[in-house]
């Protein structure tokens, strides 16, 4: 049935008050000023939930060149945090440009040669030069170049905060999936956040997970991989077909203190341990190791290292069924495991529900229904 349009005059209220619960501010920085209150940590560039720094030399130097010529740039995206500090969101590839040809770029504590230019298209002249090389006069041109902030003052309402990120971050290749997530969640609650992130360096998950690539974890896929566990296990009735809307949901629902939708972290934290204990030590004991996400050849139904998004849901997701009653010390129990996961991944019953196209509702339950009835049949 549809919804009844309310009065012209609430419709304009509702807006107006939504209006007023977002404080913004805009200010041009020069680089200069942005590299000095990084210095001085005023600025942050590179909290926890930012993408990685991934620029080519090339795409930086054409930055560089693009500032020389007074090109116009995109604004930048600032928060302002209760203590005064800016947070850089989005901006990153052209800050870290800028502090990496001055010679400022530190990545993982070490600090990074300056940047010599290259593959600049329009002035080749400057292919090769360093900061160091600039004449006096395009020094000065450099450090005066500015660029527009448009900032989230602290006194903003944090969900508006949120939402007003999440769909400036919509659309690009600006943050993968997860990267938006971890980037925008935070503006309602960062406890969920950090509790994925937490476990994500968990020494099991991280070892049954070694197949994935150094691509996907530094696009936080390891993280997503953490967050589709609970959510798959905690909300799967509200799962229909968009992976990547229903984990948004998923998070936004945990992570925001106006949801009603509860999440008890010490014992989901036990449970997440345990699962992907019992599912190291029943890979070990398969032969199988980091392969135990795998898929497997054609021939041989052999596990092979090239992760499976669909072995890990119905293996992760499966287990849960028995999950209580595994007792991690009893050497027999991991052994009937370990013969249902080596059993299972080759068993064309299984694979069925795998493959392209297969990643809606129906298959999904029948990945986690193959190894859920499986590993029933031999956990008393």
């Amino acid at each position: 049935m549809k919804r009844a349009t309310p009065p012209a005059d609430d419709l304009i209220r509702s807006v107006d008050e939504k209006i007023t619960a977002v404080r913004t501010q805009t200010l041009d920085f020069s680089f200069n000023e942005l590299a000095d209150m990084h210095s001085a940590g005023e600025l942050i560039i590179d909290p926890e939930f930012q993408r990685t720094f991934r620029w080519t030399e090339g795409a930086q130097a054409r930055f560089i060149e693009s500032l020389l010529l007074e090109l116009p740039i995109p604004p930048i995206f600032l928060i302002e945090r209760e203590d005064r500090i800016y947070e850089l969101i989005d901006g990153l590839q052209r800050i870290s440009s800028f502090l990496h040809f001055r010679g400022q770029l530190v990545i993982d504590g070490k600090r990074q040669e300056p940047l010599a230019l290259s593959d600049c298209d329009i002035v080749p002249e400057l292919n090769g030069v360093t900061y160091k090389d600039l004449p006096r006069a395009l020094e000065i041109k450099l450090k005066r170049s500015y660029i527009r902030a448009e900032i989230l003052r602290k006194e903003s309402d944090p969900r508006l905060r949120y939402y007003m990120f999440k769909r400036l971050n919509t659309g690009g290749e600006i943050l993968s999936a997860q990267e938006l997530r971890n980037a925008t969640i935070r503006l309602l609650s960062n406890d969920f956040n950090e509790f994925i992130a937490d476990l994500s360096q968990n020494r099991d998950f991280d070892l049954c997970i070694d197949s994935i690539s150094r691509n996907a974890r530094q696009r936080k896929f390891d993280q997503e991989l953490v967050l589709r566990f609970f959510a798959y296990k905690n909300s799967l009735e509200t799962y229909i077909h968009d992976v990547a809307d229903f984990l948004t949901d998923y998070m936004e629902d945990v992570s925001d203190p106006a949801s009603s939708t509860s999440f008890d972290y010490s014992r989901e934290k036990i449970v997440f341990e345990k699962t992907f204990l019992v599912l190291r030590l029943a890979a070990d004991k398969a032969g199988i190791g980091s392969r135990v996400f795998g898929t497997v050849t054609a021939q041989s139904k052999e596990p092979r290292g090239q992760f499976s998004v669909y072995h890990y849901e119905g293996l992760a997701l499966g287990i849960q069924s028995v999950i209580d009653r595994v007792n991690v010390g009893d050497g027999e129990q991991i052994a009937q495991i370990a013969r249902v996961i080596r059993e299972g991944k080759g068993d064309r019953e299984f694979l069925q529900h795998g493959g392209a196209g297969k990643n809606y509702r129906t298959p999904l339950l029948a990945r986690i229904k193959y190894f859920s009835d499986r590993f029933n049949e031999v956990i008393d």
